[in-house]
């Protein structure tokens, strides 16, 4: 039982410090920006039971990729997960990510563990598919059915409510829902959502955008949206894998556009 709860509780850190995954719908990589909150989704058909992997494993995985390929890089023993594990707590500074790590790379054991994480090319999903924590899915679909910003127009300030409905036929496999903005600055903004296996149905999910500048950027670590008067462009794709990724598992679904204007 110990085990058990030390394992949820580092579930529940790690959900709580995720960082979003790297937009790969456009040709050019967005800068991620917080001004975007997944507020949540809606399926009509959802049955989950227990603890799923899946999303604690792509977390992770986005979180830590990078560090575990400099681990290897660096060389070093490394013959069982818990070296790995207990190397990748000492980088990162989390013992909530070498749990996870652990608990993880013992699913398949600590070569082919390795072995994965550089087959899998800073893919997240693809990752968490090869180690089968993800189901695979490749007969499924997604067709967007209503796409709505609420309010359609507002001050710099407002808040924005991105309404996506869809239909699947067949289901879909374990994919991402992206949004991108054109903004009026040209400065991208982007992120995006895990979407686990789901079955036939019809789905909701609702994004907020905050529409104010984020007092906390720093201008010389990067661009600042400013949020100008104007008209925003919101394009959204739903996809089987990452969207964009060149791996196996991998298409996209169904994508939608449609704007919101803030005034002056």
């Amino acid at each position: 039982m110990k085990s058990v709860t030390v394992f949820l509780a580092a579930v529940l850190v790690l959900e709580a410090t995720a960082l979003p995954t790297v937009l790969r719908f456009s040709q050019e990589r967005a800068v991620l920006k917080p001004q975007l909150v997944r507020l949540h989704q809606v399926p009509i058909v959802k049955d989950k039971v227990g603890v799923d992997l899946c999303p604690t494993c792509v977390d992770f995985t986005t979180q830590a990729i990078n560090a575990l390929l400099e681990i290897i890089l660096n060389g070093g023993v490394l013959t069982a997960c818990s070296d790995l594990c207990g190397a990748l707590a000492n980088k990162t500074g989390s013992q909530a990510v070498g749990a996870i790590c652990d608990v993880l790379c013992s699913i398949v054991g600590v070569e082919e563990f390795l072995q994965l994480i550089q087959d899998a090319d800073l893919d997240p999903i693809y990752f968490c598919e090869l180690i089968t924590v993800c189901p695979v899915f490749d007969s499924g679909d997604a067709n967007i059915t209503a796409l709505t910003v609420k309010p359609p127009q507002g001050p710099q300030g407002t808040s924005f409510i991105v309404d996506i409905e869809y239909t699947s036929k067949n289901g879909t496999g374990t994919g991402e829902l992206v949004i991108e903005l054109d903004t009026v600055d040209g400065i991208p903004v982007a992120s995006a959502f895990l979407q686990q296996k789901q079955p036939p149905g019809t789905y909701g999910s609702k994004i907020t955008i905050h529409a104010k500048p984020d007092p906390d950027c720093d201008p010389t670590q990067g661009p600042c949206e400013m949020w100008l008067p104007g008209t925003y462009i919101v394009k959204i794709a739903l996809c089987n894998g990452e969207c964009g990724s060149l791996h196996p598992h991998s298409q996209i679904y169904d994508t939608g556009s449609t704007n919101f204007t803030i005034t002056g």
